[in-house]
């Protein structure tokens, strides 16, 4: 085999292995959501996989061109359909409960590409027999990982921006079943299985999305919904979340946490001409037909804004949007306002990890004019009496002091909680009344 092809079907391998893991990542979002408990088994599975690969090619003899066309045949295969978005949502839809699913896609996509690509280096270095064997291994395992740097890169930060996940897949299957073309020479039946392949994976990456649009961040659906006491209402999905709601009545009605953080902020706090910035776009209904405050919204998909003024304000929103992380935003702007509204959710009840810490807290606080106040959306569970339930406002309280706690649904099991703080509190200690210590008179007194 030429050295040049050798190279360039290894360079394959690694950026569709690793642009694999990423694009499967990506899928998992909608379903499971983008917790370390969720990544981490998915990385270390991956690679798993990627070294039993690596055992398996090590005990190939004969037949080194073959075994690898035919490795990337399948390869493509899985990732042209397996990594489809109607396949993974297929998945997850009909396979219960959703930890089964996972395991399903896991041991039935992604660790078999990883384990048949992973063959792919030690097979073909045997054909390497012009160079010392440290010589051949490095140079193809130079290649394979710039692939995979590559992959990584271009696929998430390139393809899936500009054109979507499926573009992504696809691009993962085409490359696979070229590879697989290049090694397969003269072999007639081998470039018909590949050319199918390459079909099918076009076909059902390119179907209708039946008004699902997916990027790199999160899966977009607009969607009518029946409701006797609205007017045609129509619900904003992010990532099959309902993230907002509002019918066509006027004044308008929204969902019904939206409708109460806007009570609040016009109505109990009085705010009026005053700077509010909004940390997760949701639908843009907090600010929709409401003239009366300036508001700044923080959202880290661009795509959000365009896909919520078509197709659900149908109208152009209301204030400013920023692209940016809620996080990095918070640290680094010198901006203040007079309230902060926290409604960040990669999927129903999954809150981004890095948005939930004391830190995220404190930058927050930084952000508040004086006599400024925060609003946080939370979905927890009705009684508060979960772990995390119990943690999160613990966590917020350590950095705001004593919050108002609102449940607004506190007959289901998972119900939106309004968390309201004040930069003017702060957190302290507390003493508890007792019998033979009672000190609430004297505090009473202290606090008028």
């Amino acid at each position: 085999m030429p050295r040049n092809l050798l190279y360039l079907i290894v360079f394959i391998e690694g950026f569709c292995s690793l642009g694999a893991e990423v694009i499967a990542l990506r899928r998992l979002v909608p379903h499971v959501g983008s917790a370390i408990v969720v990544t981490a088994p998915t990385i270390g599975l991956f690679l798993l996989a990627l070294a039993l690969g690596y055992g398996s090619g090590a005990r190939v003899t004969e037949r080194f061109t073959a075994v690898v066309a035919r490795n990337f045949l399948i390869s493509a295969l899985l990732a042209g359909l397996g990594l489809a978005r109607v396949t993974v949502d297929g998945l997850f839809t009909h396979v219960q409960p959703t930890w089964l699913a996972y395991v399903v896609f896991i041991g039935g996509v992604l660790c078999p590409l990883a384990w048949l690509l992973g063959q792919t280096v030690p097979v073909l270095t045997n054909l390497m027999k012009h160079l010392r064997t440290g010589e051949a291994s490095g140079y193809a395992l130079y290649w394979s990982t710039l692939g995979s740097f590559l992959g990584s890169v271009s696929l998430s930060l390139v393809v899936m921006q500009w054109l979507g996940v499926s573009a992504a897949v696809l691009t993962c299957a085409v490359l696979l079943a070229l590879g697989s073309l290049l090694l397969a020479k003269q072999n007639w039946q081998a470039w018909g299985k590949a050319v199918a392949v390459g079909l099918a994976a076009t076909v059902i990456n390119l179907q209708p999305s039946a008004g699902v649009l997916d990027t790199a961040y999160a899966d977009y659906a607009v969607k009518p919904l029946t409701r006797p006491d609205l007017v045609n209402p129509r619900a904003f999905l992010i990532n099959n979340s309902l993230a907002s709601l509002m019918d066509d009545s006027q004044p308008p009605q929204y969902a019904r946490y939206v409708q109460h953080l806007r009570h609040i902020i016009l109505d109990e706090l009085g705010l009026y001409g005053r700077d509010i910035l909004v940390l997760g776009a949701g639908g843009f209904t907090l600010s929709h037909q409401e003239p009366t405050n300036r508001y700044t919204y923080v959202d880290i998909d661009p795509k959000i804004r365009g896909i919520a003024e078509l197709s659900f304000l149908k109208e152009p929103i209301r204030g400013t949007f920023i692209v940016d992380d809620a996080r990095r935003f918070v640290r680094s702007t010198d901006s203040r306002f007079d309230a902060v509204v926290v409604d960040v959710f990669s999927s129903h009840t999954s809150i981004p990890g890095h948005l939930v810490t004391r830190e995220f807290w404190q930058d927050t606080r930084r952000t508040l004019a004086p006599k400024g106040v925060l609003l946080v959306n939370l979905i927890l569970d009705g009684r508060l009496e979960t772990p995390y339930a119990r943690n999160l406002l613990a966590t917020i309280e350590s950095v705001y002091g004593r919050c108002a706690v609102e449940v607004l649904h506190k007959a289901k099991p998972l119900s939106n909680v309004i968390v309201s703080c004040y930069d003017s509190s702060r957190a302290g200690q507390s003493a508890p009344y007792t019998d033979e210590r009672n000190g609430a008179d004297m505090d009473m007194a202290r606090s008028h």
